[in-house]
């Protein structure tokens, strides 16, 4: 039995997010004043996605708490949905764009900081505020993961949404700098255009793989949870 119930660690984790967003949109820095304000920033777009992946787990969990036992088809079929469309969430946003931030945020902040996340930052985040955008989706989508099993959609869909996702996200960094003669990211001041494209193309590349990833983790993770149940209900040998 866990420690926690899953119900109460999705309620946790989904109030984290809200405070960090909260926070994060009441700094007052130059860049949210800009062309696309915060929305032009993945870190952003990411913690949207996280809220809004925990809200539907939440919502599942009370529409699963209040269908149990009713015998009412349309609110089963009703949740069906919320499900499927959770799991769809997760599959193909929450875990691979997380996964991608976390991962892309620290190496480059551990070559050079000023490419990433200047020291000037530091004057408008918190260290905490950081570390709840950049380290601790990690951690929290990894347990949303090992306590509920998620249907995966087919792997030619959930590949199409996820390279959609990247594509669509890396025109609107070319549009912000279009408008703006300004990059969203530092170091892309640093690179010529024939280094830009191959940058582009390896973050596609990159996306790709966790979603794979994903995919075998989550099979990895049920299929041993499954094997070990089995060997559980065995009956000893005398």
């Amino acid at each position: 039995m866990a420690l926690v119930p899953c119900q109460v660690l999705r309620v946790a984790i989904l109030l984290s997010y809200c405070s960090i967003l909260c926070n994060y949109k009441a700094i007052e820095m130059p860049s949210h004043q800009t062309y696309g304000g915060s929305w032009k920033f993945l870190t952003f777009i990411d913690l949207v996605i996280q809220a809004v992946f925990f809200g539907i787990c939440v919502l599942t969990d009370l529409s699963s708490l209040l269908t149990r036992g009713s015998g009412n088809q349309e609110q089963e079929r009703q949740l069906k949905k919320l499900i499927s469309l959770r799991d769809w969430m997760l599959a193909v946003l929450a875990f691979p764009v997380g996964v991608f931030v976390v991962a892309v945020f620290w190496i480059i902040y551990a070559y050079d900081r000023e490419m990433i996340y200047p020291k000037l930052l530091d004057n408008f985040i918190p260290g905490w505020l950081n570390h709840g955008m950049h380290t601790t989706v990690l951690p929290f989508i990894l347990i949303e993961m090992r306590t509920s099993h998620h249907a995966y959609p087919s792997r030619n869909s959930g590949l199409a949404a996820i390279c959609t996702f990247s594509v669509g996200y890396i025109l609107w960094v070319c549009w912000v700098h279009h408008v703006t003669g300004m990059w969203v990211y530092p170091f892309l001041e640093h690179i010529g255009p024939g280094a830009r494209i191959i940058f582009f193309g390896s973050t596609t590349i990159l996306m790709n793989f966790l979603y794979l990833l994903g995919e075998v983790l989550n099979s990895y993770i049920w299929d041993t949870q499954r094997s070990m149940e089995e060997e559980k209900e065995k009956p000893k040998l005398e």
